[in-house]
């Protein structure tokens, strides 16, 4: 029996489908490449865009002809798409060949599904509004990343930015006790992994469900930093308002953590941030930036931002172009504003309209790159410490890796070295990609 996973959307989904491959493989089925191969075919999906959504159709839709060729074949759907609301219903109704449907509470429950799927003879839709999450830190895992292992260190999100789908279909914060987040990474660096990242909507807030002061995020990565080994720590995804000048701290004087932040910021306008329910203005996100410059010279940062959010004026983006200017950051992503049912935006007036919002996002785009461009230049003629995480995917002989600050590095080296730290000495450059010869260690 062989089984295929189709993960779309964020890291937290990513790590998910390795639980999901870990109950597939205990039950005796084998991973393939090819649909006309599988047994069992799984969409694990996401919801935060409706580009995410349509790509998710077309891609189930595809499969109605290879399901009536192989009736025995199961498709399932998982994820926060199926999580929605009305949404099991509008699957069936369009592919009515789906064979099981479960949300992002009881992925744990997959083998249970299977079984009664191939028993019962009948479809399988079950959806639970909440779980213990220990089922699913309980789960098996196939860790599919090379050398990166994902950690979550909680689940949920408490945040209700406007604009996003995800208090709803992940429910609310819910953090891993301390001791087992600590073994898991212990396990996993053990077991040879040389990066860990830990995994939550918004890490900043770890142990505000707890009730216990000495519980937060400042004081669980200055325990994971204490792990004795040969790895690097970094962690996705914080939230601006709630970053803490201790975690900066920490970061600061760490062994293991890298210099390096992904803050997401949306936008630069504060009438847009309030509309958002962000909870921080340009200014307090801005000197935040500047204190961990201060504390950490050599810090990059990356950073998400919506273009074309209802209301936001030419002024509104205007602003955003500017913090954009003054952060310098190392990497962007960049996203036009996509309605989501559900959501408060969804029904706000005053809707940016597409040419508008393509024209802003080109825009974007180039300040970036030329940003981009420049924060990497910086690297050139310097000698930096790369952990190798692959071969090239398309230059032979080329190895990837990246810096303790996370920018991306190719340089020629045979495949003996991914895992393995090496010096490289850095020539040239292209937009956020560093090019370099290793030099002998």
């Amino acid at each position: 029996m062989k089984y295929l996973i189709k993960t779309y959307g964020c890291q937290m989904n990513v790590h998910e489908s390795e639980k999901l491959a870990g109950i597939l493989e205990n039950m005796g089925y084998k991973v393939c490449e090819d649909e006309k191969d599988a047994d069992l075919i799984l969409f694990n999906t996401c919801a935060i865009r409706e580009s995410a959504e349509q790509k998710i159709f077309a891609h189930i839709g595809e499969l109605k002809k290879l399901k009536a060729q192989k009736k025995d074949m199961i498709i399932a759907i998982c994820g926060c798409m199926s999580q929605q609301t009305g949404y099991p219903e509008n699957i069936l109704k369009k592919f009515p060949f789906v064979d099981i449907i479960f949300g992002t509470h009881n992925i744990s429950e997959l083998e249970d599904f299977i079984l009664k799927r191939k028993s019962l003879k009948k479809k399988v839709v079950d959806i639970k509004e909440n779980e213990d999450i220990s089922n699913r830190d309980l789960m098996p895992k196939k860790r599919t990343s090379g050398i990166n292992a994902w950690v979550n260190i909680m689940y949920g999100c408490n945040n209700f930015c406007t604009y996003c789908i995800v208090p709803y279909v992940r429910g609310r914060e819910v953090s891993r006790p301390i001791n087992d987040i600590k073994k898991e990474v212990e396990n996993v660096v053990k077991e040879g992994y040389k990066q860990v990242t830990l995994l939550g909507q918004n890490v900043n807030s770890y142990g505000n469900d707890v009730g216990d002061e000495n519980v937060n995020f400042a004081n669980l990565l200055k325990t994971l930093d204490e792990i004795e080994g040969d790895f690097r720590l970094t962690f996705m995804t914080s939230h601006p308002k709630d970053i803490s000048k201790e975690v900066i701290d920490i970061i600061a004087g760490s062994k293991h953590i890298l210099h390096y932040l992904h803050l997401p910021v949306q936008s630069g306008s504060d009438k847009v941030l309030k509309a958002m329910n962000r909870r921080y203005t340009a200014e307090n996100y801005f000197e935040k930036i500047e204190y961990a410059k201060s504390k950490i010279p050599d810090i990059e940062f990356s950073s998400d931002i919506i273009v074309g959010f209802p209301g936001e004026t030419e002024e509104d983006f205007n602003d955003t172009m500017e913090l954009v200017k003054k952060v310098q950051y190392e990497q962007l992503f960049m996203f036009i504003y996509s309605k989501r049912k559900g959501t408060v935006a969804e029904k706000m007036g005053n809707q940016v309209d597409l040419a508008t919002k393509k024209d802003r996002l080109k825009r974007l785009i180039a300040l970036q790159n030329e940003i981009g461009s420049k924060v990497a230049e910086k690297y050139i003629g310097k000698t930096v410490d790369v952990l190798v995480s692959d071969v090239h995917p398309k230059k032979q002989g080329y190895l990837i890796g990246t810096t303790f600050t996370n920018k991306n590095v190719n340089f020629a080296g045979d495949r003996s070295l991914i895992g393995k730290t090496v010096k490289v000495k850095i020539q040239s450059s292209k937009l956020t990609v560093l090019y370099g010869i290793m030099e002998e260690n």
